[in-house]
């Protein structure tokens, strides 16, 4: 006997709302007895960690395993027109099936939340790693949300799979149950955007030293000659007032980026003192990170990924004029920054029980001061870093827009973790405008959620999501349904065993 299931793939990938279907294909060389043909449509989001070294036993670190099973719908093929709970139930009945090809269909519709199940399967529970057998404990914590999106790249440590399985059941105890697995890539719909108020911003300055050469000229004769360095350092007019810039970096406030769009960036460079000469953009960067907190039980660890979006050095790209005024902006040219979207490997921002992600955009300018030539430049690179979310660009329908704005709203919040703070006309930034090296020295603030953080909230504070009574009867997504292609596994690379289960 030999099953498979052909799904229909009228897209890349499914979203919530879909009508995920196909047919099983089942062929029987001879007349043989079944108690059930079952279609189950699952999600699982699976975590294994180690444990920290124990002193007492450094040569052995024990995994831990936390797996949830985020969606789980069931539909019996054959025989058919029965309630799955009856069928289910009597496992023991027989139906004989004569020698031939038989087709049965199925459908199921893609839901907007989990739906977590309280209590796992042995068969989900348990893998096997090197040969070793490694055991899950039921987990305890749930989080209520919408579906997060297919996640890999994290071999053996992390992923979220979707999945179409189909199950022969057969009678006899002896008998192996044929069963087929049919995967598919799953893109959330995205959270209703709120309109922009004003804009989030990052912002560093710095302080060039007028005149160089001749500070360098005049220390290095202090050095050897032993000489009052004042009298070596010639005079100038705006000694008194260095040359003094600032760089702004913004997105409309809420900051929010989308899967495979450009990004709606601004970059400023503003004069902050009187100058005689030219500033230059000689580097740029634009850098997405992203933070993957994995958690498997009470063990915890953040992984970090990172995509370059644009980048450039030696550009000698003059900013203005030492006429300009003082408070005088020069925004850098988009076109630096535009037709080049986010890759489309990027996962939106997500929370699930064991898993969550979520994003900084980073954006280093590298400015000289007084030459363009490399080496007779004053250069200095500014980091500036802005936490954002990344939606799916899968816009939710507006019939859901509009049930949902009826749901009392005072609960909702930013996702913990993300490090975004409430919507304001200006959003205080991330990176300070005084930073080490720079006027003022302070220090970086902790990130939140950054890798080694041990002060994060625990995610059953989680903010409510689309509730499902409001989306099971509207129609699928009828628009843009986004671009997601999660990064394949490399070949050989450890991962969770495809065992076969119930």
């Amino acid at each position: 006997m030999l099953v498979s299931i052909g799904l229909e793939h009228p897209h890349a990938h499914y979203t919530n709302l879909d009508v995920i279907q196909g047919k099983v294909h089942l062929r029987v060389p001879n007349p043989t007895n079944v108690s059930s043909i079952v279609v189950k449509l699952e999600g699982e989001s699976r975590t294994r960690l180690l444990t920290a070294v124990r002193a007492d036993r450094p040569e052995r670190q024990r995994p831990v395993l936390e797996v949830h099973k985020i969606l789980y719908k069931t539909q019996v093929v054959f025989p058919a027109n029965q309630p799955p709970e009856q069928v289910l139930a009597n496992s023991k009945a027989a139906y004989t099936i004569n020698s031939g090809t038989f087709e049965y269909p199925f459908q199921f519709k893609i839901p907007l939340n989990n739906a977590c199940q309280q209590t796992n399967s042995l068969s989900t529970n348990v893998q096997f790693s090197n040969m070793a057998l490694e055991v899950a404990k039921t987990p305890t914590r749930h989080v209520k949300q919408t579906l997060p999106p297919s996640l890999n790249g994290f071999p053996g440590e992390a992923e979220i799979r979707y999945y179409v399985k189909v199950t022969v059941n057969r009678p006899q105890f002896f008998k192996e149950n044929p069963r087929a697995m049919a995967n598919f890539t799953f893109l959330p719909i995205e959270p209703p955007r709120n309109q922009a108020d004003g804009e989030a911003y990052a912002r560093r300055t710095h302080q060039f030293l007028e005149n160089a050469a001749s500070v360098a000229a005049g220390k290095k004769k202090n050095f050897f000659d032993r000489k009052d360095s004042s009298s070596s350092i010639p005079s100038s007019p705006s000694a008194a007032t260095p040359p003094r810039f600032s760089v702004d970096v913004r997105l409309p406030n809420p900051a929010v980026l989308t899967c495979a769009k450009d990004l709606p960036l601004k970059v400023l460079v503003k004069n902050m003192s009187e100058r005689d000469k030219n500033v230059y953009l000689q580097m740029l960067q634009i850098e997405l990170i992203g933070y993957t907190k994995v958690q498997a039980h009470e063990v915890q660890r953040t992984e970090s990924n990172s995509w370059i979006v644009a980048s450039f050095s030696n550009m000698a790209i003059p900013l203005g004029s030492p006429s300009d005024a003082i408070g005088t902006e020069v925004p850098i040219n988009p076109e630096y920054w535009s037709d080049k979207p986010l890759p489309n490997t990027v996962a939106p921002t997500f929370q699930t029980c064991n898993l969550s992600r979520f994003y900084e955009l980073e954006v280093r300018v590298g400015l000289g001061y007084g030459s363009y030539e490399h080496g007779r430049d004053q250069m200095v690179v500014l980091p500036l870093r802005l936490p954002v979310k990344v939606f799916s660009g899968v816009a939710p329908p507006k019939a859901l827009l509009e049930a949902t704005s009826t749901v009392d709203t005072g609960k909702l919040k930013p996702p913990v973790g993300t490090g975004l703070a409430p919507a304001s006309p200006m959003q205080a930034p991330h990176t300070p405008v005084d930073a080490p090296g720079f006027s003022g020295s302070t220090a970086f603030p902790p990130m939140q959620g950054a890798a080694g953080a041990d002060h994060l909230a625990p995610y059953d504070e989680a903010p409510p999501s689309y509730e499902d009574a409001i989306g099971q009867d509207l129609p699928p997504i009828n628009g843009y349904r986004g671009s997601y292609q999660p990064p394949p596994v490399p070949e050989g690379a450890p991962r969770f065993s495809d065992e076969k289960r119930r």
